[in-house]
């Protein structure tokens, strides 16, 4: 019998829209307001660490996250193939960032979009969808729960739905970040990386950040995806090479609460992505805090499981470390 590859062995599935020729031209095509964000070695952060560590702003554009890049290019990609427009309504399902970044864009497009999210959504994330003109419907206990009401009301109107981690061009623009990172490291105003920690909802993140960096990342980089132990489902389905559903996602970090993963990520991550690690709730709320405290800025659960992953790992490698702040749309509560 074959041994069963290491889940980071397993051989990349290549897809056009992941190809290093397709990132670099979907970085000239988002809206600026959403690329070229800061990127620096923090001294704090390196001295808590104890090597240095390279961090990637992703919330000071106007949906507060990093979902606008990719959500900007795929809107723009319905709306040139005819499937959505003014009188057919781009539908998705989100925990709140995602929809978002979709709104800004349909909005910015001439488009329609009807936003479902579950009825406990971080209700500052609701408010912004809605002030962006989208039709929020909030259906259901979780994330999932709301992305199969999404499904069932685009099948019965004939509408176009937009999966987050099933559409490929929203890995293509979380791509874009790791493109400004390498960029940076050839003109030498960031260190290599050798590990890089990138938290993991639906996927589409690690896939793009993990393709870029798998081809221009430079020897040795180690992609790692970050998951809280309360909503593994991503990580158990990535070891097992298949669809592994939860319970439940308990995490206060909604980004990454997923208890149904989509296969096409799933798929992308492999030979994309070295290892997955879970970290506890108390763990993404100390790194929150330390986040919020060593940068003065916002930074949401999810957000803070990149510099948790970086935290907790107890293998990472000698060099740079790459922490991704995705986001800052925290509830006021």
């Amino acid at each position: 019998m074959t041994p069963a590859l290491r889940p980071g062995a397993r051989p990349v599935v290549p897809h056009p829209d992941l190809a290093p020729e397709a990132i670099r031209a979907a970085l000239a095509s988002i809206a600026p307001e959403f690329v070229a964000t800061r990127q620096l070695v923090h001294a704090g952060l390196s001295s808590i660490a104890g090597h240095p560590v390279v961090v990637k702003v992703e919330v000071e554009n106007p949906v507060g996250s990093f979902k606008g890049r990719g959500t900007w290019l795929a809107v723009r990609r319905l709306a040139a193939e005819g499937l959505v427009g003014p009188d057919r309504p781009v539908v998705v399902a989100s925990s709140g960032n995602f929809g978002q970044g979709v709104a800004y864009a349909a909005r910015a497009a001439g488009v329609g979009a009807v936003v479902f999210c579950d009825a406990a959504v971080n209700p500052v994330k609701a408010d912004r969808i809605r002030a962006l003109d989208a039709d929020l419907r909030l259906v259901g206990r979780d994330f999932d729960e709301a992305r199969a009401a999404s499904e069932a009301f685009a099948a019965e109107r004939g509408l176009t739905l937009l999966v987050d981690g099933d559409e490929v061009s929203v890995a293509t623009g979380a791509a874009t970040m790791a493109l400004e990172v390498t960029d940076a490291v050839e003109r030498g105003e960031l260190p290599p990386i050798a590990n890089a920690y990138v938290p993991v909802g639906n996927g589409a993140l690690i896939v793009g950040v993990g393709a870029w960096l798998r081809e221009r990342g430079g020897e040795g980089v180690r992609v790692v995806g970050v998951q809280s132990a309360a909503a593994p489902s991503m990580e158990r389905s990535w070891r097992e090479g298949r669809i592994v559903e939860t319970p439940n996602a308990a995490t206060y970090a909604e980004g990454i609460a997923t208890r149904v993963p989509v296969q096409t990520a799933l798929t992308l991550m492999n030979g994309r992505v070295d290892e997955m690690l879970l970290v506890g709730e108390a763990d993404l709320h100390a790194a929150q805090a330390m986040l919020t405290d060593q940068l003065g800025l916002t930074a949401e659960g999810s957000a803070a499981a990149s510099w948790a992953g970086l935290l907790a790992d107890p293998e990472r490698r000698t060099g740079a470390s790459l922490v991704i702040v995705t986001g800052a749309n925290v509830a006021e509560r």
